[in-house]
């Protein structure tokens, strides 16, 4: 066998076992690669040991306004990590926060104006993590490992936090203070939040949406809503006024047996929820509930919904007609919504392929909320999934490589070339793991040649003009 055929071999095992940097992995006859799909494509996959040794959990997102890029946040036991997806077929480890006091399997995440903030669960004098997101525009050396820019130590464990963006207040929830119920901070200084009282009558929360109400309620409408999920109930709030906190309603539901998470229409007239025992406790395949809140005051009971397997559900978000349901280790299950007395599955990606059991293990929560349609998820045990509705890439999308590059694989040097109407402005050369090891800016070039003699021999992803990467090896 030739040098250059066993250097196209090695290109093709590390698109098989490394598809952070493959190409995109089409759904097609039930299956992405090894991973059961319905409708939606593989994009990449980073897997848990690029981040850390220890289990994943919570996933959030971030765009930064200013350059349109889009991040994963993604947390696992001992950290935070931040990952570029703005091009979700080669995602970029930027870096990590580690966590302020012991591992423990609960760490959330939430953003408002640029700023993430970080409670962890069960790990002693924790607190709140600040963090300034558009440091992550400047990261020269990834993956680099943070600072906060601030801790809040009014809590010390939370297990979770629910953000409000349209009054800028944080809630954090299930903490050392006010029984586990809502912990109220002002987020008015981004940089600097500042506690502002709780509530406890109700106990403890587990989980929380909050929105200003514009249902079809209209005497609550323009107040700002908590809908809380208290372990064995959902209460509402009336939470407009921090020191005079009004209960409307509590829900109870047959068949109790986690009341864990849930979110409300885009409409605000309807509550999906997911509980998330009942498999376990009463044998059901997964189930989920949805409520009416025509009436804030006296909700109703509307339906259950139920899967194929009993896979325990986790967390439930929705967008448009589309509920977004992580359903650990039946992967992530999209839902339509549009009739909410007949909720149907409408695709899945499934990133745990092992089986659809009833344990802890698998999808934890997809975040849909990116302009690009990408769909970020964190899987306990696999790390991070960028996917994406299958036939949703428009051809200029798709068409993005419009620069040639050869030799390839190159011992020397490259000739990147762009296609007409192109230039070449700025080229990035990123290892394996993510770390930029060579860098040209302001070119302005139809062609250039990269010199690669001194890169030790191996797979490098090559980003051009922040927009479009294809892959080199060097040997």
């Amino acid at each position: 066998m030739t040098p250059i055929a066993r250097n196209l071999l090695f290109v093709l095992a590390l698109i098989m076992i490394s598809p952070s940097i493959a190409q995109i992995v089409p759904c097609d006859g039930g299956f992405a690669g090894s991973f059961p799909c319905d409708g939606y494509d593989l994009m990449s996959n980073l897997p848990k040991s690029t981040f850390s040794n220890e289990d994943g959990s919570d996933i959030w997102g971030w765009t930064d306004t200013t350059t349109n890029k889009e991040y994963a946040l993604i947390t696992f036991e001992d950290k935070t990590c931040f990952v570029d997806v703005t091009d979700p077929v080669t995602p970029i480890y930027l870096g990590n926060i580690p966590t302020n006091a012991g591992v423990n399997f609960w760490r959330d995440i939430k953003v408002y104006n640029n700023y993430a903030y970080i409670v962890a669960d069960n790990v002693g004098n924790h607190g709140m993590q600040v963090f300034d997101l558009t440091r992550l525009r400047n990261v020269s050396n990834p993956p680099e490992t943070f600072v906060p820019d601030k801790i809040l130590t009014d809590v010390g464990s939370c297990h979770n936090i629910a953000i409000n963006e349209d009054t800028g207040f944080a809630y954090l929830v299930g903490c050392d203070t006010f029984s586990g119920g809502p912990h109220f901070v002002n987020l008015a200084d981004p940089a600097n939040p500042v506690s502002a009282g709780g509530y406890a009558t109700d106990g403890y929360t587990h989980d929380a949406q909050i929105v200003i109400y514009n249902g079809p309620d209209t005497e609550h409408n323009g107040k700002e809503i908590m809908i809380a999920s208290n372990e064995n109930e959902i209460v509402i709030l009336d939470v407009s006024n921090k020191t005079s906190v009004t209960r409307l309603s509590r829900i109870d539901y047959t068949d109790v047996g986690y009341t864990h998470q849930g979110w409300l229409s885009d409409d605000h007239r309807y509550f999906y929820l997911g509980d998330e025992t009942d498999e376990i406790d009463f044998g059901y395949s997964t189930r989920g509930l949805v409520f009416d809140f025509a009436n804030l005051d006296n909700p109703s009971f509307v339906t259950t919904f139920t899967g194929d397997s009993n896979a325990i559900d986790h967390n439930y978000y929705t967008k448009g007609n589309k509920l977004y349901q992580a359903n650990y280790t039946a992967g992530v299950r999209v839902l339509d919504i549009s009739n909410p007395s007949n909720v149907t599955e409408i695709g899945f990606f499934d990133t745990h392929p092992d089986s659809n059991n009833t344990t802890f293990f698998g999808a934890w929560t997809a975040y849909p909320y990116f302009a690009s349609g990408n769909i970020i998820i964190s899987d306990t045990d696999r790390g991070l999934f960028i996917i994406r509705e299958s036939g949703t890439l428009n051809t200029s999308e798709i068409e993005t490589f419009d620069f040639t590059m050869y030799p390839n694989p190159a011992s020397s040097f490259t000739l990147i070339k762009a296609g007409k109407n192109n230039t070449i402005n700025k080229i990035e050369v990123f290892d394996l793991i993510g770390k930029k090891v060579l860098e040209n800016i302001n070119m302005n070039e139809t062609q250039f040649q990269l010199p690669v003699k001194k890169l030790p021999t191996g797979m490098y992803v090559i980003k051009i003009n922040d927009a479009t990467s294809q892959k080199l090896v060097v040997k």
